[in-house]
């Protein structure tokens, strides 16, 4: 029988007094059942009324049936907990009601609590291709993701070899990635009533999760099987810069194979504070084994371009970026995310202090591996030596650093040559001075100051020249924008003006001061958009021993053959064809923009907006007679490229340089920032060398594109004149490479496109890739354009496994078929997979 009554009181109580200990069961006991045993032990007569007979938690269950535990009760309110060995205790003294289920519950350790888990979390476990089938489990707070994944995997008989991924369903519209297996449940948010889907990868390495709903012709799609890594990348709205650095990447074949063995699986780092959480490394895995399945002409990046806009906010939206640029964080994010070092140790460097360079390298090295070790280390990691040298007490730093890739400079000439539009605003006076300005999108980007260097201008601006006459200082050089208003007001910036939008070419206009008011502006821009304009002669300047040809005298006469006719009749009318709006250099007006007596009072570059009805525009404005202009015939003389080779620019990076004022060297021997002279050399170079052509200088001076030249060999790049570290025995690697893949970029800063060559790995054919279009591509094509090359050593290049394609016209419609193929220099036959 049980003890007595006041041993029984005294054990329970000094149970209960025990400390959790995360995994300790505990059980929930029926508040009322309880007090009912502690009034009757304190009563202290076994035959007492107080006696509480069997536990009983009715009152805690939902229903009979489930025994599920009622929702929202309350600790010390609705039940109490008891520890284990209490509750056996009182199970042996008074029994249990028949068929009730002990509720024993588990401590877990959360962050800054230890816990009863009185209620664990239940979710609904199910697959994506089958969402109306689930079933419910328990896990605790504290049970890793990997519990569900075993759970799902178990019930319902997944292989363990099926690669899947899993997602929690938080809404009915919006599914979140599980990514980390390792994770508690509780870090990664799921809650009571949440689905957990797992989802098993294509056999064409798609997810059934990223597939578009409708999918283009997916008969074929479906049976289209191509070479592997033959696959266009769809233009996503300016991303050519991403797919033409995805395709050099891709074609890669040390890092591909790294993927498409799924080694990366293992080396996921999702707990480096300098990576990504492993999402970049996943979403570029997506991708390339899309691309390799052979089972797509065309692949759609959106999942990876988010993800790079997530972590690279430099890159969210769509405007066109530096493929350099999105390389260099793309190499650094998967580093990262793959990065074998879980947690970098502080490493003290030292000074070379006249070590050997052999003894100072091999440490830099080792140093480097002890906090980075990863794929890309082993694939595109080098090691350079950089010499400083102080200019006042010539104390010599020697220090080694490794590099992804090289970017070196190319060799710069003091002369160019330029096009520019050439406007006469007034045909019969003779120009004695010269507006220069960059016109983009129908505004004048940049007005130029006569003292200006010509280097601040690009290649690519559209630059605009017009002649003004300007008798004594009186007069005022106008900057005139075109703009169209809609028919609706534009309630939205709280103004009641009219929504505009700008359109055709601007002008530049000397004024008269006295003529500035609006009565007289009007009179001079409607007989000047009235006339016809004679285009004039050759212009030349010299400045800045810079040679500049005026290449384009160009007429952009905003004429109108139907004006003079028409403006007679309105005339009586009195309607005029335009208002006149004084605005900002951007072509809005602000607030408060001054007006004085009908007139405008400018402090600084005046622009003024010519305000057209779109009626009156319709009728009165003639576009293309606006547009046209007259190539002057400096215009036909071809001008000279300069061909540089890539070998030069690899010197260029080796040579002597001195610091910039902006970036000078604090000397430990002086204690005091100098002007060093610094020098580069390269130590050891990668399997895969990427090259990185300088083209686009961004210096205080100026920003263009350099768009010399460069010839580049395609095999036996020899490097063993540029190395230090000389080869110590055979057994080190040839310093001998071949190209693997290219980027190319055409155009301007602002307008360029970016495309690739690469060289497949299977079958060792050249492919050209221009987003979603691919083509065949022979060696000799590989042009000018190019601005990363792709160099991989060759005692790691491995023959072709699969015979390379034979181009054939007979091939099927949506194929790899041959035709000519335009838009690219010296392509006779080549062919071309079209996509979309």
């Amino acid at each position: 029988g049980p003890p007595g009554l006041e041993t029984q009181w005294r054990e329970i109580d000094n149970l209960n007094q025990q400390q959790l200990r995360a995994g300790d069961s505990w059980y929930l006991l029926d508040k009322r059942w309880y007090d009912q045993w502690k009034e009757y032990v304190h009563a202290g007569d076994q035959n007492s009324s107080s006696y509480p007979g069997k536990i009983d938690n009715t009152e805690l269950y939902e229903d009979l049936d489930s025994y599920h535990l009622k929702e929202r009760l309350s600790e010390n309110e609705d039940f109490v907990l008891v520890p284990a060995e209490a509750w056996h205790k009182l199970l042996s003294w008074y029994d249990m009601m028949d068929n009730q289920p002990p509720l024993e519950r588990k401590v877990v350790d959360l962050p800054s609590t230890v816990k009863v888990e009185v209620y664990p979390v239940e979710i609904y476990l199910c697959l994506s291709s089958n969402m109306e089938s689930t079933v419910s489990a328990c896990f605790s707070r504290a049970d890793k993701i990997h519990a569900i994944h075993q759970k799902i995997r178990q019930h319902f008989n997944v292989s363990e070899t099926a690669e899947s991924r899993l997602w929690m369903r938080s809404t009915d519209t919006s599914s979140e990635r599980l990514r980390n297996l390792n994770m508690t449940i509780l870090d990664s948010c799921l809650s009571s009533g949440m689905t957990v889907i797992m989802e098993i990868r294509n056999a064409d390495g798609t997810w059934p999760t990223s597939r578009p709903q409708i999918m283009r012709n997916s008969a074929d799609e479906d049976s289209y099987r191509g070479p592997p890594g033959v696959c266009g990348l769809t233009n996503l709205g300016n991303t050519c810069f991403m797919n033409s650095a995805l395709q050099c990447l891709s074609n890669t074949p040390p890092l591909t194979e790294y993927f498409l063995r799924n080694s990366y699986l293992e080396e996921l780092n999702f707990t480096n504070p300098l990576g990504m959480k492993g999402e970049i490394a996943e979403a570029y895995a997506d991708v390339i084994k899309q691309m390799w399945s052979g089972r797509h002409y065309s692949v759609v990046p959106r999942v990876f371009k988010t993800k790079v806009g997530h972590f690279a906010s430099q890159f969210l939206g769509y405007q066109q970026h530096d493929s350099q640029e999105l390389l260099s964080f793309l190499l650094d994010g998967l580093h990262e995310d793959l990065n074998r070092v879980k947690k970098k140790e502080y490493i003290e460097l030292r000074d070379a202090d006249g070590r050997p360079d052999q003894e100072v390298a091999e440490e830099a090295w080792r140093n480097h591996l002890r906090r980075n070790d990863s794929v890309i280390v082993d694939t595109f990691h080098g090691l350079f030596k950089s010499t400083l040298v102080c200019p006042e007490c010539n104390k010599v730093s020697v220090t080694f650093d490794p590099f992804c890739y090289l970017s070196v400079p190319l060799p710069v000439s003091k002369e160019r040559v330029m096009e520019v539009f050439y406007v006469s605003l007034d045909p019969t006076a003779k120009p004695t001075q010269m507006a220069v300005a960059d016109v983009f999108n129908h505004r004048f980007y940049r007005i130029y100051q006569a003292d200006e260097s010509l280097s601040c201008i690009l290649d690519r601006d559209d630059i605009f020249v017009s002649g003004c006459v300007d008798q004594d200082g009186e007069e005022v050089v106008m900057a005139i924008y075109m703009r169209e208003r809609s028919h609706y007001r534009d309630y939205g910036s709280g103004s009641n003006n009219y929504g505009t939008s700008l359109f055709g070419h601007p002008l530049l206009m000397s004024v008269p001061r006295a003529q500035c008011t609006r009565e007289d502006l009007y009179q001079l821009l409607l007989k000047r958009l009235a006339a016809g304009v004679e285009p004039s002669g050759k212009e030349e300047e010299d400045e800045d021993e810079d040679e500049e040809e005026e290449e384009e005298a160009a007429s952009c006469a905003q004429a109108n053959k139907r004006l003079p006719g028409r403006l007679r009749n309105t005339e009586k009318q009195k309607k005029a064809l335009f208002t006149i709006q004084a605005v900002n250099s951007n072509g809005t007006t602000e607030r408060g923009m001054g007006e004085v007596d009908g007139g405008f009072s400018f402090s600084s570059q005046p622009y003024i907006a010519i305000d057209w009805d779109p009626d009156m525009k319709k009728k009165y404005y003639n576009e293309n007679e606006a547009e046209k202009y007259i190539k002057h015939q400096s215009m036909d003389v071809p001008h000279q490229q300069i061909t540089v080779q890539l070998q030069e620019c690899i010197e260029l990076f080796t040579t002597v340089e001195t610091l910039e004022e902006e970036n000078p060297w604090y000397c430990p021997t002086c204690k005091k920032h100098q002007l060093a002279t610094k020098k580069l050399d390269l130590w050891s170079l990668p399997e895969v060398l990427i090259i990185h052509l300088k083209r686009f200088s961004y210096t205080k001076y100026s920003r263009e594109k350099l768009d010399t030249i460069v010839e580049f060999p395609l095999r036996d790049l020899d490097f063993s004149g540029f190395l230090l570290k000389k080869t110590v025995n055979s057994t080190e690697p040839p310093c001998r490479y071949d190209l693997i893949s290219v980027s190319n970029h055409f155009g301007g800063l602002r307008d360029g496109h970016y495309t690739s060559y690469a060289r497949n790995k299977d079958n060792g054919q050249w492919y050209y890739f221009d987003d979603s279009k691919v083509t065949y591509a022979r060696e000799e094509q590989i042009t000018s354009a190019v601005y990363l090359l792709f160099y991989q050593r060759q005692d790691k290049i491995r023959q072709p496994t699969v015979p390379p394609p034979v181009p054939s016209s007979s091939q099927p419609e949506n194929h790899v078929s041959s035709q000519t193929h335009d838009g690219m220099d010296g392509a006779s036959s080549c062919v071309s997979m079209e996509t979309d």
